[in-house]
């Protein structure tokens, strides 16, 4: 029974972990380049992947035969090669962020025991495309392809913080025209421009017990890999339970959240 269990005494989870150290270690210098976005010396490229330059080499002479890295002739510097670049694309190409925002907004419902949204631009303005509830009863009347307001949101509030203007002003305008008084919630220009300013300041938009009464909500933007945000991430929770402090446990988790969807999406910088 023994070796049926495990042959040599690793057990099947064990082999499906374990990998090729090799392959590991020249990935590093992949990664590296990744990192730093630019061509880099040898002696350089060594250091960021913590090996010694002799060890690097060699890997970077395979490397260059299968195209994933290329050598400059002038300055003799490394850098992604175009097979490296061609998977980069099929990559792009075939991503859906929703899909591969969908895992990390679950994971942040259930380790926060609060509801979590995630919202696309859509034609109409900020719409909710996945829900997923609190473990708790909390009373909000956002449901998945619900159009929310610009203004009167977090989640709106975020996407007038980050997209083009002029994508904008014409939603704000339209903001009670579209959705009613009782959703758009209107908020005066002077608080508006207050509440945007907040936003950029701290990567996040916040609701406090407004538009729903008893609820707040921290929103965080997710960028993809040509820097422009694509979705948001929205964190709600009951007043009690609930941080409200720009620097507060729900902040952090929910800007954590977005950062981590954005490096998924091909993101450098956020």
């Amino acid at each position: 029974m023994g070796e049926l269990d495990g042959e040599g005494g690793d057990s099947g989870h064990d082999k499906e972990r374990r990998g090729i150290q090799s392959i590991e270690a020249g990935g590093h210098l992949l990664l590296a380049l990744g990192a730093h976005g630019r061509p880099m010396a040898l002696s350089e490229l060594a250091r960021a992947a913590e090996m010694p330059p002799g060890k690097a080499h060699p890997y970077l002479v395979s490397f260059a035969k299968l195209g994933l890295v290329t050598r400059e002739v002038a300055t003799g510097y490394y850098w992604l090669g175009p097979t490296a670049m061609q998977l980069g694309l099929v990559s792009l190409r075939t991503v859906n962020p929703v899909r591969e925002a969908t895992p990390f907004a679950e994971h942040l419902s259930r380790e926060s025991g609060h509801s979590v949204a995630l919202a696309v631009w859509g034609n109409q303005g900020p719409t909710a495309v996945v829900l997923f509830d609190a473990a708790y009863p909390l009373h909000t009347n956002i449901r998945s392809g619900m159009v929310m307001s610009v203004a009167g949101t977090a989640t709106g509030r975020l996407f007038a913080s980050y997209l083009p203007a002029q994508l904008i002003e014409e939603s704000l305008l339209n903001d009670e025209a579209r959705l009613g008084p009782d959703i758009a919630r209107p908020v005066a220009a002077a608080n508006l421009q207050e509440m945007l300013s907040d936003v950029r300041k701290h990567g996040v938009s916040r609701a406090l017990d407004n538009p729903t009464p008893g609820v707040c909500a921290f929103s965080a933007p997710v960028f993809d890999y040509s820097e422009n945000m694509v979705l948001a991430v929205t964190l709600m929770g009951g007043t009690r339970s609930f941080d409200p402090n720009w620097d507060g446990a729900q902040a952090k988790a929910v800007r954590a959240c977005g950062v981590a969807i954005s490096k998924r999406l091909g993101a450098l910088s956020h």
